[in-house]
């Protein structure tokens, strides 16, 4: 007898509903959020089928540890679209009616009715989902980096623009240093010749034609001012924002190191620091996104679709046309897009590929998801024959001198 389970993940506790290949509801359980809950629920699996190993999983996400505590057992684990469980809702209710046990129910007859088209979450080494977990919090670190900055603008717009006169690039050392100095145009009428240039020289740079003058000069500056009680609050907001970005450098270097010394130590770097156009940090996050289960990608063509370089066709009576995906995975997308910008000056097949496209009508971004999605395809054939990246054999139809391949 055929069997299988839903899980209806929350913070607190999950609902799980077991069923049979008629539907039939075997068993109903709420269990807690910990090591204690994982516990029962292989019991009930055990109950069940004998063999937890034998009863599929669905569950709406990837991340939480009962996924990880059931992969560890051996169990066949299926993350279904919370999107797409809503629709299958819709199949059965109109109502809009919802609860967590029935969404459990509704997991499990996903995988019953429809288990054949979703795939699996992949069988992962350790050592690639750590990668994952470092490239994911590298990213998400220097999006807060750079939200945190947009706030330092905005605060800086309300006082001090001298400021951003003078430093227009509020991510260089420079600015941050001179603004935890001189936060505020009063403080910065004591800005002296000699001090100015210390701060340059402690911030890693030298008084280069004049560096020193103008930016002294910018910083003192007249300008509309706000009242005195008033500009020390958003000179203290300033500088708590830069003592954050201070903190948020020092988070994001740290995170690179250990990301890098991870990629290296994969076998699948190997092969991907060899190709044009691909760095550590963005090798690392396209191997984070892809992972190293061999049998995750049947095809080219599944991992393009995955990255959403591959188009999608919609055709309908005499309706045909072709427009991007738009429903990918957003952070390999985003990697592909900068390996492929990266590769026109690393790789002279890439360029005359982009150059070809751009001649044919496209504009630059779909010109580089589809130099992306050639790049996808020679990835997938060495990572898949554990091969190095061969310029001939990835652009067979540009003629390639030697001069240009050892460029």
């Amino acid at each position: 007898m055929e069997i299988y389970c839903g899980v209806d993940w929350a913070e607190a506790h999950h609902d799980v509903t077991v069923i049979d290949q008629t539907g039939r509801v075997l068993a109903h359980r709420r269990i807690s959020a910990d090591a204690a809950g994982l516990r029962v629920l292989l019991e009930l699996l055990a109950e069940q089928a004998g063999q937890v190993q034998s009863v599929p999983v669905a569950i709406e996400t990837e991340k939480n540890l009962i996924v990880v505590g059931l992969q560890a057992a051996g169990v066949t684990v299926y993350a279904i679209n919370p999107r797409a469980c809503a629709r299958y809702r819709e199949r059965h209710s109109q109502s809009g009616g919802k609860s967590d046990p029935g969404d459990a129910l509704v997991l499990a007859n996903i995988l019953r009715t429809d288990g054949h088209l979703h795939r699996p979450l992949p069988e992962l080494s350790d050592s690639a989902r750590a990668i994952k977990v470092l490239a994911r919090q590298h990213q998400e670190a220097i999006w807060a980096m750079h939200q945190t900055t947009s706030r330092l603008r905005s605060v800086l717009l309300e006082f001090y623009p001298q400021a951003l006169e003078a430093f227009p690039n509020l991510q260089h050392r420079a600015a941050l240093t001179f603004l935890e100095a001189f936060p505020s145009p009063r403080r910065a009428r004591r800005l002296t010749m000699s001090r100015t240039v210390s701060l340059l020289r402690s911030s890693g740079r030298g008084n280069r034609a004049g560096l020193a003058e103008r930016i002294r000069s910018t910083l003192r500056g007249a300008g509309i001012e706000q009242p005195e009680p008033v500009e020390e609050a958003l000179a203290l907001t300033a500088q708590t924002l830069v003592g954050i970005l201070h903190q948020m450098h020092q988070g994001i270097a740290r995170l690179e190191e250990a990301l890098d010394t991870a990629f290296t130590a994969h076998p699948a770097s190997k092969t991907m620091q060899n190709i044009p156009g691909l760095g550590p940090v963005t090798g690392a996050r396209i191997l984070a996104e892809i992972g190293d289960d061999p049998d995750r990608f049947a095809s080219a063509s599944s991992l393009r679709a995955y990255a959403g370089t591959a188009p999608v066709t919609r055709a309908s009576g005499r309706s045909h046309y072709v427009k991007a995906r738009r429903v990918r995975n957003k952070r390999l997308a985003d990697a592909c897009h900068w390996w492929a910008f990266a590769s026109l000056t690393h790789s002279p097949g890439a360029r005359a590929h982009y150059d070809r496209r751009r001649a044919a009508g496209d504009h630059h971004n779909a010109a580089l998801r589809h130099l992306a999605n050639k790049l996808l395809g020679r990835l997938w054939w060495c990572l898949r024959h554990n091969i190095n990246w061969d310029e001939y054999a990835a652009w067979p139809s540009v003629e390639l001198t030697p001069v240009e391949l050892a460029a």
